[in-house]
């Protein structure tokens, strides 16, 4: 009997040279592996297949939030050692919750400089390189991060972006993630206007991504994990548009765990939406009734991450599993820039 509590039961084998380093061109080119809970059908289509898959009044919820250049180098005042800060979470004006390395050279108030305009204090150190953070800066902030800062892409990422617009979604609008929602990664315009033509209502909610998406579960016992927090916002009328779809007997597509997160979160017992925001640490795991979700759209997990995890009670362990290992053998392209599946 499998033990939905244990860590390792989320584990599977991948092969380092399936972890997509680079994206596709154009973004929809990715294969898509599509599976029907219903009938136990597996598929391997193509990414702008989807639409075949899509019928009038259903609703498309994406994430639209924007990945912030998160990613500073700087020196520590006293001694000129580099330091790497990954900014995570904006708590007010000036501080932040972030990610230092190395993180054993760093004591509370050491100085780090980023630019002539730009230097932040370490305030408060946590565990795994979590620390507070509290900016010094000459000008506008926003403008100088935008200068200054990198796109913080994933450590399995080895090779360079030469366009930082990869690693945005086509409809990201609100700056605020330290990682992208990797799912809507594969839509274009072009795409998204046949899905519209078709009658699909296209949804937008916010979830800044924070780096703890992919910070492996590091106790056995899943339940002992701490869920990272993450901001999120769904309107009252995205939230109306939703509701009347699901009456009206239209399926509710979630591109990516984020935008599962969110609705989930916003969900009553009956899967009615209600408008709010804030911060959710919502941890989806199995067994887990799904309130808002009918289809999902996600790419392929780290192994023994909370997205495996999330994947699992969507489609069930063995399912999920099996999926996995079924891409790993056909080869499908796996993580951030890899390929993505349709979960019907």
């Amino acid at each position: 009997m499998i033990d939905y509590t244990k860590r390792s039961t989320y584990n599977y084998y991948l092969p380092e040279e399936l972890i997509a380093q680079t994206p596709l061109e154009p973004r929809d080119s990715s294969r898509l592996l599509i599976y029907d809970r219903s009938t136990k059908e597996i598929s391997h289509k193509h990414f702008y297949n989807l639409i075949d898959f899509l019928n009038k009044g259903d609703v498309l919820v994406v994430n639209n939030s924007r990945v912030l250049p998160a990613r500073l180098y700087g020196k520590k005042e006293e001694t000129g050692a580099n330091i790497e800060i990954l900014l995570q979470k904006r708590t007010d004006l000036k501080n932040w919750k972030a990610i230092a390395r190395p993180f054993k050279r760093l004591k509370v108030g050491t100085k780090v400089i980023f630019s002539n305009k730009l230097a932040c204090i370490i305030k408060q150190k946590y565990e795994y390189g979590e620390c507070d953070i509290e900016f010094v800066y000459d000008g506008h902030f926003e403008e100088i991060l935008a200068e200054i800062g990198e796109t913080p892409l994933p450590p399995y990422i080895r090779k360079r972006l030469e366009n930082k617009e990869r690693y945005q979604t086509v409809y990201s609008k609100i700056d605020g993630s330290s990682a992208a929602p990797t799912a809507g990664l594969h839509f274009t315009p072009e795409l998204l206007e046949k899905i519209k033509e078709k009658g699909v209502k296209i949804v937008e909610v916010l979830l800044h991504v924070g780096l703890g998406t992919f910070r492996p579960v590091k106790e056995d016992d899943i339940l002992k994990h701490d869920m990272h927090s993450e901001y999120y916002k769904l309107t009252e009328e995205n939230a109306n548009i939703i509701n009347e779809a699901r009456k009206n007997g239209g399926k509710i597509v979630a591109v990516g765990t984020t935008s599962v997160r969110v609705l989930e979160t916003c969900a009553d017992e009956n899967g009615i939406l209600k408008p709010a925001f804030g911060e959710t640490k919502i941890f989806i795991y199995p067994p887990y009734k799904f309130k808002a979700v009918d289809h999902l759209i996600t790419n392929f997990h780290l192994p023994e991450s909370t997205l495996i995890m999330l994947v699992s009670a969507f489609c069930g362990v063995e399912e999920t599993l099996n999926l996995y290992n079924l891409a790993v053998k056909e080869k499908y392209r796996f993580f951030s820039f890899g390929d993505a599946m349709l979960l019907l």
